[in-house]
């Protein structure tokens, strides 16, 4: 990415504004030392706005010197009582709060890797994330103690509880940089069986914020309320896009529309980042949400209906970030693209090609359905495992299925292994679902393909209607059979009380068949 962009962009999102001589050389210096990844964002922050608050959760907030001299201690702890070196696998099991940025921050400093887990990892994920991720520290929230009955007994154990007094009693002696930087690896979302660890890339220089705030318009000092789950790729991307613009990130242990709308009024955030299904609760939230700019959602599909929707409420300040655990952000769609062309994906940042291919690897004309392959500056390094992604030539295939418009704005079709083949005539169940989730009375919904004798498979519709509402099944046929192919009509039409989700807001197929 060339350094005149990078320049422009980072002047205009105020992050070469003037500062105290002094405290500019610290901060290069602590990036120089530690370079562009969290921990190195965070001791940038500190050295140039220490007063700064950086991080504020439902007990306490820390200002970045704070914050600074707590991870400095627990890492001096973990090393010393824990025995926590570099390069090793430690798991951080918690949701959302203070404890957990110290801690992984902590280990990051330390040279080690933090596995994110998911806290909705049902008994035996769990059981295989700690074998397969060869854990040899397991952090936990108190409150998430029942999980740890399908953890192996021999794997030690740390409660969040415990670090206070780690914190208190360890020496604040300064860190010195291991050999090998410390990163954090992603758990992918497991909803097809057992989670693989990602190894997320640190950042090598400011080009892959340039791209990302040159499309959502955060500026320095930005005050951002996290709904989504920091152990998620989404909600670790936004407290690396935070601390790296100087920011002040609000998070809190659950999401509630009510404690969000709260939270969000009284701590001043501009900006919300969040995942799909959160916006359609806010949707339906009694008070309405303080004035924000931007609205950032990702992690799952936002439907063209819901993103229109809450618009209306809201106003132009949406924003739509398409990517993967693997290929990090592919596309980003503005409020503008997202009103002219609901349920678009966007376009691909600077610094960012997105290509639709076919099986053999062509690339495919505009219009056409085929296999998105995405290249940037922060494609995972690969699996924990050894193993990788499908890629061709420096693109990475992200396991959807997609096409290009007239315009290159990028519509995501669905994912590979959900296509449907009936009556061998393709059928690509996200398009169903976004005509279904129009009408007025469905709240959400997920289309699938089932067994049937004579097409091989036939789609089915699970729908979650809103509270006091109904529609026929035939309705709902009729609906989709006037918009669409007559091999799209779905045969068979469930109605259930809500989709079964996991942690991140993505549908868990395998549960709508009851699996």
């Amino acid at each position: 990415m060339d350094t005149p962009f990078i320049l422009r962009t980072m002047a205009g999102r105020k992050l070469l504004n003037p500062g105290r001589p002094t405290r500019i050389v610290r901060q290069l210096n602590a990036l120089r030392r530690w370079g562009f990844g969290l921990y190195g964002e965070m001791r940038s922050t500190a050295a140039r706005d220490p007063d700064r608050v950086a991080v504020v959760d439902e007990d306490r907030q820390l200002t970045y010197t704070e914050l600074d001299l707590r991870v400095r201690r627990l890492a001096n702890a973990l090393r010393a009582e824990h025995g926590v070196r570099a390069g090793d696998r430690i798991g951080l099991l918690c949701n959302n709060s203070a404890g957990m940025v110290e801690a992984m921050l902590a280990l990051i400093a330390l040279g080690a890797q933090a596995v994110l887990v998911n806290t909705g990892l049902g008994d035996g994920q769990l059981e295989a994330v700690a074998h397969d991720q060869s854990l040899a520290l397991l952090i936990h929230d108190d409150d998430l103690l029942g999980m740890l009955a399908a953890v192996p007994p021999n794997l030690p154990r740390l409660a969040m509880s415990k670090t206070a007094g780690l914190i208190h009693r360890a020496p604040s002696a300064e860190l010195e940089p291991p050999a090998a930087a410390g990163s954090v690896v992603v758990l992918t979302s497991g909803t097809t069986g057992a989670p693989k660890g990602a190894r997320r890339r640190n950042p090598s220089g400011l080009g892959p914020l340039a791209s990302v705030v040159s499309r959502i318009p955060l500026y320095a000092g930005e005050r951002i309320f996290v709904a989504a789950p920091l152990f998620h790729t989404w909600g670790l991307a936004a407290l690396q896009l935070c601390l790296a613009l100087r920011g002040t990130i609000v998070i809190a242990r659950r999401f509630t529309p009510q404690s969000t709308v709260a939270a969000v009024g009284a701590t001043g955030c501009t900006s919300l980042f969040a995942v799909p299904v959160m916006l359609q609760r806010l949707l339906e939230a009694p008070a309405p949400m303080p004035t924000l700019r931007v609205v950032a959602t990702s992690g799952s599909a936002l439907t063209g209906p819901l993103a229109s929707r809450f618009m209306e409420v809201y106003g132009p300040v949406l924003y739509n970030l398409y990517g993967s655990t693997e290929a990090s952000w592919a596309s980003i769609a503005t409020p503008d693209e997202l009103r002219d062309a609901p349920g678009t994906a966007g376009r691909p940042p600077r610094g960012t090609r997105v290509a639709i291919l076919s099986d053999s690897g062509t690339e495919l004309p505009t219009g056409v359905i085929g296999r998105i392959f995405v290249g940037n500056d922060m494609l995972f390094e690969g699996y924990t495992n050894g193993t990788g992604r499908e890629s061709h030539g420096d693109l990475l295939a992200t396991g959807d299925l997609g096409h290009l418009n007239a315009d290159g704005l990028l519509f995501v079709d669905g994912r590979e292994d959900d296509m449907v083949i009936s009556g061998g005539e393709n059928v690509y169940p996200g398009s169903v679902e976004d005509v279904i989730a129009e009408l007025p009375q469905v709240r959400e919904v997920a289309v699938a393909g089932v067994p049937d004798e004579e097409f091989g498979q036939r789609l089915a519709a699970w729908i979650a209607l809103h509270d006091g509402e109904y529609v026929d099944p035939e309705a709902v046929r009729e609906y989709v059979r006037h918009r669409l192919a007559r091999f799209s009509v779905p045969r068979d039409v469930y109605f259930v009380a809500a989709l079964p989700r996991n942690a991140t807001g993505k549908v868990v197929r395998r549960r709508l068949f009851g699996d």
